[in-house]
């Protein structure tokens, strides 16, 4: 979230334009969070909640257009540099992630980077996010201190 939140500000500030990202607000994520599923995705409708609230404010064109995620590069610098650090990650016993990882699934995948720009999970996102994410857990939980009943 924060590397979106960056980036979305970036962006529009290289035109000028001041942004805001309203629904990061964290009230609005505590009150969602409460929301039953079969309001959300009503008859299968992604965001219908968000869609109703919006509706008469935003025109049908936009209330139902396709998800467009930013694009996303792929340097093979990057990828490297992550497997490198998630490797290190993997090594150091200490490290909280690896209790919550299948050690020899991550290290089989982090031996076939053609894998990488493959989706995973049905998502846009590929190989690459997935050891960021990993990694970015990792930080919070050593950051944090966080401590979870396994």
């Amino acid at each position: 979230m924060a590397t979106l939140l960056d980036r979305m500000d970036r962006t529009s500030m290289f035109s000028g334009l001041e942004a805001r990202v309203p629904l990061a607000d964290h009230r609005i994520l505590d009150y969602v969070w409460n929301v039953p599923w079969d309001i959300k995705c009503k008859d299968g409708v992604v965001k219908h909640l968000l869609r109703e609230a919006a509706k008469g404010l935003l025109p049908d064109e936009v209330l139902y257009r396709r998800k467009s995620p930013y694009p996303k590069t792929y340097n093979p610098h990057y990828e490297a540099i992550l497997a490198e650090r998630l490797t290190e990650v993997l090594n150091n016993p200490s490290s909280p992630v690896n209790r919550l990882i299948d050690r020899k699934k991550v290290e089989a995948f982090l031996s076939t980077p053609s894998d990488y720009g493959k989706p995973w999970f049905g998502q846009l996102m590929a190989g690459p996010q997935m050891l960021a994410y990993l990694l970015q857990i990792n930080y919070w939980l050593d950051k944090y201190k966080i401590e979870l009943e396994i």
